[in-house]
């Protein structure tokens, strides 16, 4: 379903909510994504990192009345509320959990249905349009995410129903491996730096903005480093999906070569992204969860990954 016309509640993302005069501000500090790109009309993909720049979150970050929505994995929400509280005291800003303040849904070839409800999203990725108190996103093209405040979710939810076959998460993340789109879960929290999968490839880091917590890896890894692993495309014949985490192998290498970033089911089979070693990719022998596990075909992501254009960010 992941290619047809379908919406589905974003079920497995909660909503961290930085509000006050100084929230884009602290979180310029904090993050890879540049607040200062941050508009009305504009949403962006992002990441925080620790101090060796690794993710200890990943999200789609926009503004919303007097300070910014983060949507990332629900089980990291808490974890990242106690960790910026305690860089936010001499900010005038508050930190909250929002979850239940917000409905989202994801649709797919849906924007018929967005036009509906009063919401006319342009193709470009990032784009974001406001009407009647929604809130619409395009991630990639065709699909794109629909934020509705809570006391709104049932009608809304039914509005789109009368339009739409009601799919499942699992269609929707095909759809963002599809697109090629990595993200951070509590089983890969400080796993991966940015590069790693590919977030400055989709526009979620900045080269230009100033310091935050991690950059200097980041920047260093950039413009000095070798990146040894990066996020691809495979899929396998199988049913059981993959847990974020799940350790790939090659059998000429003595250890792990790479990690499950996310997975979903596509026909018979299954697609994922994962990070991998660059070497044992061009040996072409990956294996899932062991060395004799089962075998991995690579696929192709949407994009080319171009260091030059990344750094004009």
């Amino acid at each position: 379903m992941a290619d047809s016309a379908f919406f589905c509640p974003l079920s497995h993302e909660g909503v961290l909510a930085v509000r006050g005069v100084d929230a884009s501000k602290f979180l310029q500090g904090q993050l890879t994504c540049n607040m200062d790109y941050q508009s009305e009309a504009k949403a962006t993909l992002g990441a925080r990192c620790t101090q060796k720049g690794r993710m200890q979150s990943s999200f789609r970050i926009l503004l919303e009345g007097d300070g910014v929505l983060l949507a990332m994995a629900t089980e990291l929400i808490e974890p990242q509320l106690l960790d910026l509280r305690k860089y936010a005291v001499f900010s005038k800003s508050k930190l909250t959990d929002e979850n239940a303040a917000w409905v989202r849904f994801g649709l797919s070839h849906a924007d018929s249905a967005l036009a509906s409800l009063g919401l006319d999203l342009p193709q470009e990725a990032d784009s974001v349009v406001r009407a009647h108190d929604l809130i619409a996103i395009r991630v990639s093209p065709a699909r794109a995410e629909l934020w509705v405040r809570a006391d709104q979710g049932s009608e809304v939810h039914d509005r789109l129903a009368a339009q739409l076959p009601e799919g499942t998460l699992n269609d929707w993340l095909l759809g963002q491996i599809r697109a090629g789109i990595g993200q951070v879960f509590a089983q890969t929290r400080e796993e991966f730096i940015p590069q790693m999968i590919n977030l400055q490839a989709v526009g979620g880091v900045s080269f230009k903005k100033g310091c935050y917590t991690g950059q200097e890896i980041v920047a260093r890894m950039q413009y000095l480093g070798k990146l040894k692993r990066r996020q691809y495309h495979l899929r396998f014949e199988g049913s059981e999906v993959p847990e974020p985490g799940v350790a790939l192998f090659s059998p000429v290498h003595a250890s792990a070569v790479g990690n499950v970033v996310v997975a979903a089911r596509s026909g018979s089979g299954i697609e994922l992204l994962a990070v991998l070693q660059g070497d044992a990719v061009e040996d072409g022998n990956i294996r899932l969860g062991a060395p004799d596990g089962i075998a991995l075909q690579l696929g192709e992501l949407p994009y080319t990954l171009d260091a030059k254009l990344e750094t004009e960010r």
